[in-house]
């Protein structure tokens, strides 16, 4: 199994992906706008890439936070409230927040489900800052970490309850970055000390199955190198102080905040410890870049990405159903 999750291009797969996808076998794949057209589509999809590896608990992904972080769009799908709506809440109502969160989070991952989606990129764990580049804005749940480390529990249960994987993102935090990593390489200058507060979601939550490493230079830990290719950060600060002990991801490979080639880029992320690498764009061309660049999971990462699946087996189908969750998450955030 190839240590890469890929997008595709369209909304089926290409005779050239299919041959590429046979050959190389990767760790999972990740959906985007262009790939989700219709139910009847985006099913038929992610039916045949499991049938094309014949693995009933093959990761597919996609980015379902809410707000303006959705790949499966209105009018087709519904519209979900970004994280800001649930900080909100939390001001006024803790526990009612914290319900809401988990019945937001159930109903997206009943979605998902339907459609064939086991892995959702949420939550996201990013404390927010004053100052900071509006990437994180009102994607945040709030600018405490205690609070966001519990709406980020309460997304993590919900989908759960539905069959649905989270990911912890942006670790180890892209709460205080400047620029848009979208767009070039943020440096974040914070002390050890500082950064104390990015990490505490992180923290308690490092029971978490899968998580995203960020592409941002953190000058108190490495001054030469972003979080998702430093062995410093992956090793010392996301596997020893915060404890996560899931699998870990780049974020999107193609981001501008990183040089050299898509497969580069790769190849020092997995060398640093990422389990595997997120390559989002589709581009039939890079797809072979990388594959020529990295190899197979390692038996770690193998174990880790198993154990991470074996939440899709775990459903409670005497929860609320997609319409009772989402009632019960808008009569709550109707009270701010």
């Amino acid at each position: 199994m190839q240590a890469a999750i890929y997008g595709l291009a369209g909304p089926v797969i290409t005779p050239q992906e299919r041959a590429f996808f046979l050959e190389c076998d990767p760790a999972g794949y990740i959906l985007f706008r262009r790939n989700c057209d219709t139910p009847e589509q985006l099913r038929a999809l992610t039916d045949s890439l499991r049938d094309l590896h014949g693995r009933a608990d093959l990761p597919i992904l996609i980015d379902q936070e809410g707000g303006r972080v959705v790949r499966m769009r209105p009018p087709v799908w519904p519209q979900l409230p970004n994280g800001e709506a649930f900080d909100r809440l939390y001001q006024l109502a803790p526990s009612s927040a914290i319900e809401a969160a988990r019945m937001n989070a159930r109903a997206i991952a009943l979605m998902l489900r339907a459609s064939g989606i086991n892995v959702n990129c949420l939550p996201m764990l990013d404390v927010r800052q004053p100052g900071a580049t509006d990437i994180v804005g009102d994607r945040a749940y709030g600018g405490q970490p205690m609070q966001v480390a519990a709406l980020g529990r309460a997304v993590l249960d919900g989908m759960a309850s539905a069959g649905v994987v989270g990911v912890v993102k942006h670790m180890p935090g892209h709460g205080r970055a400047l620029v848009d990593s979208h767009k070039e390489l943020p440096i974040v200058s914070a002390s050890d000390d500082e950064l104390t507060i990015d990490l505490e979601p992180f923290e308690r939550l490092a029971s978490a199955p899968m998580g995203m490493a960020a592409h941002i230079v953190f000058t108190a830990w490495d001054r030469d190198r972003p979080s998702s290719q430093s062995p410093i950060v992956i090793e010392q600060v996301i596997r020893q102080r915060i404890g996560f002990g899931g699998f870990l991801m780049t974020d999107d490979i193609g981001m501008e905040a990183l040089s050299g080639s898509p497969g580069e880029r790769s190849a020092a992320a997995i060398v640093a410890g990422c389990d595997a690498t997120l390559h989002c764009s589709g581009k039939f061309d890079e797809m072979l870049d990388v594959a020529a660049h990295v190899g197979d999971l390692t038996t770690d990462g193998e174990a880790r990405l198993h154990r991470a699946m074996a939440g899709v087996r775990v459903e409670d189908e005497t929860a609320p159903g997609l319409a009772e969750a989402s009632a019960k998450r808008d009569e709550l955030l109707a009270l701010v």
